[in-house]
This record gives C-alpha cells, structure tokens and sequence, in this order.
C-alpha cells in the first residue's frame, strides 16, 4: 500500500528455542511518531534488526515503502541508530559526518546535521575520545545525515544527561514535523509517554497493546480512586463496590466494623463517583489520581504473565488428562 512505511505480516524470528518475534503483524504510517516499548527479551531489538534487513524472519514478511528492506535502505529512505556496532576511530566527529553526508543518496549539509545533533562544539574532537553521551549524539547525526522518510532508534538517549536528552527530543519533534515516521525503543517510559504519538507494547515477541498513551493507559484502568469507609457506611458491600461501572481493580482493606481503605482501578472515574453518591456513599479522604504510562506498562505486562502462566498451567493439566 502507498501509504504504508513499514509492516510486519506474520513475522516470526527464533534464536535456538527462544522465539524472539512471534507472529507480529505491525504496520507504520507517514508522520508517525511511534514508541516500542517492552521488557527485557520482549523482542524490540529482533524487531528493528528484522526492520532493518540485519536479520530475515522465519515466517512472514518484512516491508519497507512497499518493497524490501535492502532496497529503502540503498535508496537513502531509512536511517537508523542502533544499540549495536560501534563508531569508527582515529577520525574527528565532523570527518566522519561529512563521509555519511558524502555516501548518503540524499545527504544534507554536513554543517546543519552537527548543528541539529548539537554536535558542532565537539566537531573538531576525534571520536574515540568522546564520551558515552557524544557518541549517542554522534549516532544520532549518522542517523539523519540525509533526508530520510524512516528513522528507527534503538534506546537513543541511553549516556545523555537531561538537558541533553531535552535537545535530543527537540530536534526528533523537528523530523517529525517534517513529515517523517519516527520509531524508537525506549526504557525511559515518561519519553514514550511525551514525545510519542503512538504506543507499541511488546511482549515475548508478541504485540499486546497499539494506540496513543492516553489507550494504552486506559487499557489498564486510566484512573486510580481511593477513599475511607467509616462505620456510618457499613452497609456498603464489596458486591456494590464491584458493580461500579468501568471497574478494572478493587482492593478493600481494614475492619469491617471500622474505617476500610478502598482502592479502585477504573477506566471511568466520573461514572463511579457519581455512582457512588447515588448509593449514599459520601467517600472521606477521597483521591482521584491519574495512572501513569510506566503504571499502565507494567499491570498490562504483568496481565500478559499471568495470563501466559495461566494458559500454561491450563496445558499442563490437559496433557496429563491424556
């Protein structure tokens, strides 16, 4: 399709007898702004490696502008900055931007691209004297030497202080401005949830949750309320608490015969409050709280493992029934 950047159709890819990647069907849009995020061993480095022609799949098919990785990637359409490979050495910072200017088929002003980087103060520095923080910048400049439509970063702002990371994000919101579909993996989950307009979870391989932060952290309950019972209220049951609409979680602490703690997850905060007062309940200490994305991050994945150990014990029991 002419409008997609990229799609994933089926794709698996194992190493030995971990499955990395497992039937993953993904596809990117222009001018998208797109966070992959996951635990460790969830796949996202397989992903961009398979993305980017490093690694072909098992099953199912990678695609780039229509066509194969190789082939975007030779036309100057994707640039990418990796976790992987290293940079050369015994050269200065701006000797090694000019050559990706100089062999990218759409090279920008070599100039521009340090400026864009905030690399220009350390241009004249050779590259195996940087720090951990310059070279992620030093990366990021070879990932965008040209104009590309694609750029993929793999942990980007790992090494960088905040400011930096600040004028990292700064100049990514520039690319995207442009028009270009930016896709980054990510541990720092507060980036995902500012700079992304799009949210990918990955789970053991397998895609568990696509939309806007905003979704995502409505699919795991967007709000969090908790509120005292006192013994005024004792009439109010567990039963009454969990018929309230957009429940997702209910925890109840404390006597019955004195003050309870009630914490409740919920996808609509406003429908149980007022559902609350229509049942005469008047909660004391109440707190309406918002659930963050690293909240919503961790109790989807954490969901997914129970329901994978669930499904596996389910198994279990069914073979040995055999």
């Amino acid at each position: 399709m002419s409008d997609e950047v990229a799609a994933f159709r089926q794709v698996s890819k194992s190493y030995g007898r971990v499955k990395a990647v497992n039937g993953l069907d993904l596809v990117l849009r222009p001018g998208e702004t797109v966070a992959l995020l996951g635990p460790n061993g969830a796949g996202k480095s397989s992903s961009l490696d398979l993305l980017l022609g490093l690694r072909e799949p098992d099953q199912g098919s990678v695609t780039l502008f229509g066509g194969t990785p190789r082939a975007a990637i030779e036309a100057g359409r994707v640039g990418a900055m990796l976790q992987s490979g290293g940079l050369m050495t015994d050269v200065k910072v701006s000797e090694l931007v000019r050559l990706a200017c100089a062999v990218h088929p759409r090279g920008h002003r070599p100039e521009q691209v340090m400026a864009d980087a905030g690399i220009t103060e350390i241009a004249d520095r050779r590259v195996d004297k940087l720090s951990g923080g310059q070279e992620q910048r030093v990366r990021f400049a070879l990932a965008v030497a040209g104009a590309n439509d694609l750029i993929v970063l793999d942990e980007p702002t790992t090494g960088m202080d905040v400011s930096v990371r600040q004028q990292f994000w700064a100049s990514m919101r520039r690319q995207a401005a442009a028009g270009r579909t930016v896709l980054f993996a990510t541990h720092y989950l507060e980036e995902a949830d500012s700079i992304a307009d799009r949210v990918l979870v990955l789970h053991r391989g397998r895609l568990i949750a696509d939309g806007s932060s905003a979704e995502i952290k409505a699919k795991a309950g967007a709000r969090r309320i908790s509120f005292e019972l006192h013994a005024a209220d004792a009439e109010v049951t567990e039963e009454t608490l969990r018929a309230l609409p957009g429940l997702v979680a209910l925890d109840v602490s404390g006597p019955a015969s004195g003050v309870r703690t009630v914490r409740i997850r919920t996808t609509d905060a406003d429908a149980d409050m007022a559902a609350l007062y229509r049942a005469g309940v008047y909660p004391r200490g109440l707190e309406v709280t918002s659930l963050g994305l690293e909240q919503a991050f961790l109790t989807i994945t954490g969901e997914q493992d129970a329901e994978d150990r669930q499904d596996a014990e389910d198994h279990q029991f069914e073979e040995s029934a055999r």
